[in-house]
């Protein structure tokens, strides 16, 4: 749930995999005793297919900062030539449109298909989305980071403001529909409640990492029992 004005923090979090390429070995012609050998593939340069490569990218942007990135950092800490990097992106601009949009579409998805659940309550619907919203920030957990720091200082992140402002204004009607069926207290603004339930899924990009020994499915029920139920016995 991407409505956050609070920077998150900015320890690096452990990278855990990376790839390989290989060149396979030469076909031409050989002799029979050749033929019956056993084939060896050749190394190729070490890199990253295009996905890991955005994930690993994005772990740098966390890490550091964007502005303070240049491309020649994202290069070093990945441990490849820049050249790699721009056989599959064309500027470090792009690299954050894919980097943060993976974290975008998920959240919008999420919130919108709990949004048109049928034969529920509108406050079901939105602990549901509140529920989904935390599952989907763990899985996505450096992209959601990512979107949650931009401040509009471009056209692509005033792009992804204006997408995080229409996820806030899905979760904000459910917290109208139920506060309208009597799920929710009036006694408190629509507006209120939303910020409030952003505030406290959007605290998990501070302190979740990988290791830490809760799944995510717990994680998502507690704050969504906390959210609105409370901690009373």
């Amino acid at each position: 749930m991407p409505e956050s004005s609070s920077p998150a923090s900015t320890t690096p979090d452990p990278t855990t995999s990376s790839a390989e390429s290989t060149t396979a070995a030469s076909t031409s012609s050989t002799t029979p005793a050749e033929a019956t050998a056993p084939k060896h593939s050749r190394r190729g340069r070490p890199g990253y297919d295009r996905e890991t490569l955005i994930n690993k990218a994005t772990e740098v942007f966390v890490s550091r900062g964007y502005d303070g990135t240049s491309m020649d950092t994202v290069a070093r800490e990945l441990g490849i030539t820049k050249s790699a990097i721009y056989h599959h992106v064309k500027s470090k601009e792009e690299l954050l449109h894919l980097a943060i949009s993976r974290g975008i579409r998920a959240l919008d998805s999420a919130v919108e298909t709990e949004s048109l659940r049928e034969n529920v309550t509108a406050l079901e619907r939105l602990q549901l989305a509140v529920r989904a919203s935390v599952v989907i920030l763990i899985e996505y957990h450096h992209s959601v980071t990512l979107l949650l720091r931009v401040r509009g200082n471009s056209p692509l992140e005033r792009e992804a403001l204006e997408a995080r402002r229409n996820i806030d204004a899905k979760v904000r009607a459910l917290v109208e529909a139920a506060i309208a069926e009597g799920g929710l207290r009036s006694d408190f603004t629509p507006g209120l409640i939303t910020r409030l339930l952003f505030g406290m899924v959007n605290s998990i990009t501070e302190w979740y990492r990988p290791s830490y020994p809760v799944d995510p499915d717990t994680i998502a029920e507690a704050v969504t029992t906390m959210a609105f139920q409370g901690l009373e016995a």
